[in-house]
């Protein structure tokens, strides 16, 4: 590692990702280039940037020494991430000093301290970026320092740009947006603006004031939901200013969580209803001939019309117990971890899986695996949904792979296949409620978009997490961690 930052390096790699911004990229993939790019430059053995919500954070991307963090979520009240959420806005820190599983299986991995810089908009804390070494590298520096803080700053200019981030869109750039009041005149035009509007709109007073209303004016009395550019969602509501006859008062708010929630609803209405809809269709369709040409039917031709019923139903059942599964409430009622032979798990799962599925599954699975901590009965639902959707991107003959290893505080299997791939900036997506990469009647792979949904919940509810990544050479490697038994 070198001694000192190689600033020239670091501004190549800078210049990398502007690059990337000006040829159209955005979000995680210009991020995660960012990373990879200025790592070595500054000397060190990994990168990572958290994202933070309200409830907690996430790792999005990372490079180096712990590219595993990808996907791991962050608990709000976890003392490390307090810690590192208050105080200056870049310190050095030594990781074994920060409590926490996360800190300890960095340990674990050799990484003992690490540069973090807040990325901040407006005082509201988007993420963090963490630069980790391990003993024996550089120690501190001003110009390092300063380095990783001016790269946290080009981060958080990402998110206020909003494009491609924040990944999660409950995060705090929304949160933390109180109600805006304008005061506009008869022709429209901005007279006042105040602190909660421009940090709502992006749109500082010195930009609005003078200026036509960015957005629709309702009538006096009325409200309207609009949509900003951003995709966000704001609740307008006007009136007249008393004593004026001349003025009007405006006032906004933002209802994005509101609009999902109903964007929601009518997803699950619009997907439920397609997704059944093809199985019952299929089966209704064989029950009628069976019904009414049965004497006329070879036996043959019976007995696949009834293994056809057989295998919808069970398609059907499959998706009635994720949408149950996906809509229940999760909490204190989640059964508590324990120790389990994963690699007997993985077999036993294997064995229930469609008979498609478990023609074309490889396992590879070390004799001297240890055991993991969770809920093994949860691992059949896991490799199902991760296998089934590795079929259903790949070739018909392609293999898909099962590989399982373990580090020094968790235990991992991967699922990974030879088909289509995905895409970097959907390697979060993916794990969305009803999220699919393709969308309209024409899409090529059917599927309701809860699948990938479902697993990261239960993974989660064990103490573990999931991630998605490209395969090298073609397809896609899925990765589920646990902590170790």
């Amino acid at each position: 590692m070198p001694e000192q930052t190689d600033f020239a390096a670091l501004i190549a790699g800078h210049h990398i990702a502007i690059e990337m911004i000006n040829a159209g990229d955005s979000g995680l993939p210009v991020l995660t280039r960012l990373l990879r790019e200025v790592q070595p430059a500054l000397g060190a053995a990994g990168a990572a940037f958290v994202e933070f919500t309200p409830s907690g954070g996430r790792v999005i991307a990372a490079s180096g020494g712990c590219e595993w963090t990808v996907g791991r979520p962050l608990s709000a009240t976890d003392p490390a991430v307090v810690c590192l959420l208050t105080g200056p806005r870049i310190r050095q820190a030594r990781i074994e000093h920060l409590d926490g599983q996360l800190t300890r299986e960095l340990v674990g991995s050799g990484l003992t301290w690490m540069v973090v810089a807040r990325a901040e908009i407006g005082g509201v804390t988007v993420g963090s970026l963490h630069v980790l070494y391990r003993e024996g590298d550089a120690h501190r520096t001003d110009a390092r320092d300063a380095a990783v803080g001016y790269l946290a700053t080009c981060i958080a200019h990402m998110y206020g740009d909003q494009h491609g981030l924040p990944v999660h869109g409950d995060g705090p750039v929304v949160a933390a947006l109180a109600d805006g009041l304008a005061v506009v005149d008869q022709g429209g035009t901005v007279r006042l603006w105040n602190p909660a509007a421009a940090r709502l709109t992006g749109r500082p007073a010195a930009q609005a004031l003078n200026e036509p209303l960015p957005f629709p004016l309702p009538h006096s009395g009325r409200a309207l939901d609009h949509r900003l550019p951003d995709g966000r969602w704001l609740k307008i509501n006007s009136g007249e200013l008393p004593g004026t006859g001349q003025l009007r008062v405006v006032t906004f708010r933002d209802i994005t969580d509101q609009q999902r929630r109903a964007r929601d609803r009518e997803l699950f209405v619009a997907v439920t209803s397609h997704e059944l809809r093809t199985p019952v269709t299929v089966i209704k369709g064989y029950a009628d001939t069976l019904n009414e040409h049965w004497d006329s039917l070879t036996e043959g031709d019976r007995r696949q019309a009834a293994q056809i019923i057989g295998q919808r139903a069970n398609d059907l059942a499959r998706l009635v117990d994720r949408l149950l599964a996906t809509t229940a409430e999760t909490g204190p009622g989640v059964e508590p971890s324990v120790p389990f032979d994963l690699a007997a798990a993985l077999r036993a799962a294997a064995d229930n899986l469609p008979g498609e599925v478990r023609r074309r599954l490889r396992l590879d699975l070390p004799g001297d695996l240890p055991t993991a901590c969770g809920h093994q009965q949860s691992l059949t639902t896991v490799l199902t949904e991760l296998s089934t959707n590795a079929v259903k991107y790949s070739a018909p003959d392609s293999p898909i792979e099962v590989s399982a290893d373990a580090d020094g505080q968790t235990i991992a299997f991967r699922v990974a296949d030879r088909g289509i791939g995905i895409r970097p900036e959907h390697v979060e997506r993916a794990f969305d409620r009803f999220w699919q990469g393709e969308s309209g009647d024409r899409r090529r792979y059917p599927g309701a978009g809860l699948g990938l949904y479902l697993v990261r919940q239960l993974v989660e509810q064990q103490n573990g997490w999931v991630s998605l990544r490209p395969r090298v050479g073609g397809g896609t490697v899925a990765e589920v961690r646990l902590p170790r038994g």
